[in-house]
């Protein structure tokens, strides 16, 4: 009814823990600091970068990257009786009415530790039109290849 709700990880990579730097708990809290709430418009997508401090002092930066996608309406909506004018027209006001479109926000997240919020930008603003343009691409393929790069041994060949 009041569109407030919870958020939840739908996916993760890695999908398991590193034992240096362990998932942070409770992100899904940190990334809607308003809370979860549906919105009768689409708002624009934002982006804001964080830092959590771990139990060692350690620096996190959280960069969030969200953008609001169409949901239906849990429940119908009525139109209110007046009590005044005609039968028909009274009948045809208790009738429900179409759901209103409403917008709920999804995020993307990006926990480094290194603090480079250019290229979080880039990257998760990548990993959002790879989405929204439903291109053939495995997000999974598409993660691997941002965080992968190729160090050349000192002298070696190029």
């Amino acid at each position: 009814g009041s569109g407030d709700g919870q958020g939840q990880i739908l996916q993760r990579f890695p999908e398991k823990d590193w034992e240096d730097n362990p998932f942070p708990q409770g992100i899904e809290l940190f990334c809607q600091p308003s809370g979860w709430q549906l919105f009768p418009e689409r708002n624009p997508p934002t982006f804001f970068v964080a830092v959590l401090t771990d139990i060692n002092s350690e620096r996190h930066y959280c960069a969030c990257f969200t953008f609001w996608e169409a949901v239906e309406s849990p429940q119908p909506q009525s139109h209110a009786r007046n009590g005044e004018g005609e039968e028909e027209e009274e009948e045809e006001a208790s009738a429900p009415v179409q759901p209103a479109q409403l917008f709920a926000p999804k995020s993307l997240v990006l926990v480094s530790r290194l603090d480079h919020a250019e290229v979080f930008r880039n990257s998760l603003g990548l990993i959002y039109t790879i989405y929204v343009d439903g291109l053939s691409v495995s997000l999974e393929n598409v993660i691997g290849n941002l965080l992968t790069c190729t160090i050349p041994i000192t002298g070696g060949a190029q």
